[in-house]
């Protein structure tokens, strides 16, 4: 029997930062500050992330290239494996991702690669509730995503090994 099925990705999409809470606006000016920090010098496209704690504390990552470019990491995985190494259990509630981009005029937001949405439903998983996502560019729009498996619906996980 073949079946048709069908995913819908539902977001939301904000024009401003104006239009959201006040930790959500912190967090992304708290991405934008990581920005500064990125190391792009090949491909001049800088990207910066904050991930929001459960206890109410931020942590900021920024991209880092290599000339050898698989050695580079993107700022999604930066902040995650440096809040999971500094604040061990503690679970994420939401990861902020500013980008600049200096070769092209598109100002628009970015979403997580594959590697870091990956990296992202592995830590949702482990503290058994969403990540919510804000994604902001440069031209103010915002895109906002309520889980990491709404970017990943066939997410391969820890009970795929334990089958």
């Amino acid at each position: 029997m073949n079946k048709r099925n069908e995913i819908i990705l539902q977001y939301h999409e904000y024009d401003s930062i104006d239009d959201l809470t006040i930790t959500e606006k912190e967090l992304i000016q708290f991405a934008l500050v990581q920005i500064q920090k990125a190391y792009a010098p090949y491909s001049e496209f800088k990207v910066g992330a904050a991930i929001l704690l459960a206890d109410g504390g931020f942590i900021g990552g920024s991209n880092q290239e290599n000339a050898a470019y698989p050695s580079g990491l993107c700022a999604e995985r930066v902040a995650a494996f440096s809040a999971s190494a500094i604040h061990p259990g503690k679970g994420f509630d939401m990861i902020a991702i500013a980008v600049q981009r200096t070769k092209e005029k598109a100002s628009g937001p970015i979403c997580p690669c594959g590697s870091c949405r990956q990296v992202l439903i592995e830590y949702e998983l482990r503290a058994g509730k969403p990540i919510r996502i804000l994604c902001a560019g440069a031209d103010g729009k915002i895109l906002v995503f309520e889980s990491v498996a709404d970017l990943l619906p066939f997410a391969f996980g820890p009970k795929e090994l334990n089958g």
